[in-house]
């Protein structure tokens, strides 16, 4: 897409950092957490009684996949995203210079004032996984607030282009607030010479979410989350939400037998310090969600585990639903944990053009192959493969990853293995017996402790699973 330079330097300061110190780590008391009961008529369709139900229930094994559909539950849709739907507005910058608060606002509200060009917005927030995921062929709903003006018509017809539909959740409106309360949120992506990114909106100058006058989620909200198979979540839709709100929307997707997925981001810091309704809401996605995504850093920052494979396994150890644990390496690759097995997947070798999307692009996959009970190396291979084949592009929203070049980058099975890299991140984790590691070896193999698992024999398996998606995309 196109970038817009700006010779004005960014004001701006970043949020302070709380000292490792003086955290206080979510240390959850071994106890269950028991959310209201279960089951409750909440309407009907097409003569089809629509109920939410209790607590989900597995497969059984150690590759645990989507909770089992509740009797009476039509669930015609893969992924519902909540919240987090903005429009980027990606600007070239000379440099990203630290200032106060008070400027960067005034900095942003001119910006505001006089919008750059069309060609400058860009699909932002959830959108990325939601077109990630469609390209992929999963059918994708979001849930949200997008304003009646020039960038929620935007933001519209690009998820009606990408064959995602939008359920909004406006319906319970306050009198009282302004008109801004009700616009859609940008998020002002600033870009300098050395591909470093910073990001910021109006959220960021407000003790309160952008839609705090949201009260309850609406019956259409409710149901659409029902007849989803995945919920997905992130730490930015705090941003936006209460966490009344986000906790009645897990509530209901636990009742409907709706599995949800959850990535913290780098909110989870703030909330594990923020105000006791964040920290509850933060408490309850940790332990209900069926699958977690974080970074090294993150998952750290929330056990106060420095070994990313020990802190995840401790993230198991705590749910109460939590079937797989995702830990994203950057340019190393990515871990899966489940309660049996740690599987590992290097990165693909690809030219870096920008990051921006890749980390929703990759949690897209992880969706496709939790839904499918695709094997974890499999779907670390996907999703590893997906991230990078975002990374390749200029930007998020339309510029994820297309679904040819995800198949492309697998066919080409160019992987950056790094025996050192992964001997090392186990030498601490004595919890951890067999490890499953893609490998570019032709047959099965054993060494030390890793069972490597040959990248073609992976290919082949993942191959048919996209061949009429691809049909399609390329008609």
């Amino acid at each position: 897409m196109a970038h817009k330079t700006l010779n004005i330097s960014i004001t701006w300061r970043p949020k302070p950092s709380l000292p490792v110190e003086g955290r206080a780590l979510l240390h959850f008391p071994r106890r269950r957490v028991v959310l209201p009961p279960t089951l409750v008529a909440v309407g009907c369709r097409a003569g089809t009684r629509i109920v939410a139900a209790g607590r989900g229930e597995s497969d059984g094994s150690g590759n645990l996949g989507v909770v089992r559909e509740r009797k009476g539950v039509r669930k015609n849709v893969d992924i519902a995203t909540l919240g987090n739907l903005c429009v980027d507005v990606v600007l070239d910058v000379p440099s990203l210079p630290p200032a106060s608060t008070a400027e960067h606002r005034a900095y942003m509200e001119r910006l505001e004032a006089s919008p750059p060009d069309k060609k400058f917005w860009e699909a932002g927030g959830n959108c990325n996984l939601a077109i990630a995921a469609s390209r992929l062929g999963l059918s994708c709903v979001t849930l949200g607030h997008v304003g009646d003006e020039i960038y929620g018509n935007f933001l519209l017809d690009v998820l009606s282009n990408e064959n995602i539909r939008y359920v909004g959740m406006s319906q319970n409106m306050d009198d009282t607030a302004s008109i801004a309360a009700y616009e859609t949120l940008l998020c002002w992506v600033l870009v300098d010479p050395f591909q470093k990114h910073g990001f910021w909106s109006r959220a960021d100058f407000s003790e309160e979410p952008a839609f705090s006058w949201m009260s309850e989620l609406t019956e259409e909200v409710k149901k659409a989350i029902q007849q989803t198979k995945i919920l997905f979540c992130n730490g930015y839709t705090f941003d936006e939400l209460s966490p009344d709100l986000i906790i009645s929307a897990l509530d209901c997707a636990i009742h409907a037998g709706t599995s949800i997925i959850f990535d913290p981001g780098p909110r989870g810091r703030a909330l594990l310090h923020g105000t006791h309704e964040e920290q509850r809401a933060l408490e309850l996605l940790l332990r209900q969600s069926d699958v977690l995504l974080l970074t090294s850093d993150e998952v750290e920052s929330l056990t106060g585990i420095k070994n990313p494979i020990q802190a995840a396994q401790e993230l198991i150890s705590r749910g109460e639903r939590t079937k797989w644990v995702i830990i994203k390496l950057g340019s190393k690759g990515s871990i899966l944990i489940n309660r049996s097995t740690v599987s590992c997947a290097p990165s693909f070798k690809v030219n870096v053009v920008d990051t921006v999307g890749c980390g929703d692009s990759f949690a897209a996959a992880i969706a496709f192959g939790f839904l499918h009970r695709m094997p974890a190396v499999n779907t670390l291979a996907l999703a590893n493969a997906v991230g990078a084949a975002t990374a390749t592009g200029c930007g998020a929203g339309r510029n994820v990853a297309h679904l040819n070049k995800v198949l492309e980058l697998l066919r080409q099975s160019n992987i950056d293995e790094d025996g050192v890299f992964w001997g090392k991140l186990f030498e601490d984790s004595s919890r951890a017996n067999e490890v499953m590691l893609l490998s570019k070896v032709p047959i099965n193999g054993h060494k030390d402790r890793f069972v490597r698992i040959p990248i073609r024999n992976v290919v082949v398996e993942l191959l048919p699973k996209f061949e009429k998606t691809s049909a399609r995309s390329m008609v």
